[in-house]
């Protein structure tokens, strides 16, 4: 979804993991979703979600996605959005145009640190929608699988 598009997708369905492939979970649609286990232990895309939301959306969206003054609470917004559409608006922008309250999501097509961890953006933001994960770092996590750090490398070293 590109600037301007106002077309609205289905919502994200039950984040309930079901299959794991490489130490990522996905729901029963495959999207990418998170796995908490019962002691708190956040699986690894989760917590990188984390650390990529606070490196590149806090600024405008706020802390642990909860909103500002200047940007929504993506928690709240990934209650309506599903993957695709979320994938879209942070690949192609979006402009919202309401009663002089208009605001610009600007495009990260180009940006490695966002592009390269859409997933876990995703992921985390879909566990904050939630509350499966809450406010601040997830102080436990799983180990980083082999294939994220190999997906990592080759993404953040393309041209």
């Amino acid at each position: 979804m590109g600037v301007g598009t106002t077309a609205r997708a289905e919502a994200p369905g039950d984040p309930t993991a079901v299959k794991e492939v490489d130490g990522k979970w996905f729901d029963a649609q495959g999207k990418p979703t998170y796995k908490v286990q019962a002691d708190g232990t956040v699986d690894w895309y989760t917590f990188s979600g984390y650390r990529r939301y606070h490196a590149e959306c806090h600024v405008c969206h706020g802390p642990n996605a909860e909103g500002s003054t200047y940007a929504p609470a993506l928690k709240n917004s990934l209650k309506n959005f599903n993957y695709e559409e979320f994938y879209g608006i942070v690949v192609g922008g979006r402009e919202n145009k309401q009663a002089g309250n208009d605001s610009v999501m600007p495009a990260f097509a180009d940006n490695k640190n966002a592009m390269c961890y859409i997933d876990d953006l995703y992921i985390y933001i879909r566990a904050r929608s939630t509350e499966a994960v809450g406010r601040g770092r997830p102080e436990k996590k799983a180990e980083k699988p082999a294939a994220f750090a190999e997906a990592e490398s080759k993404c953040m070293s393309a041209k």
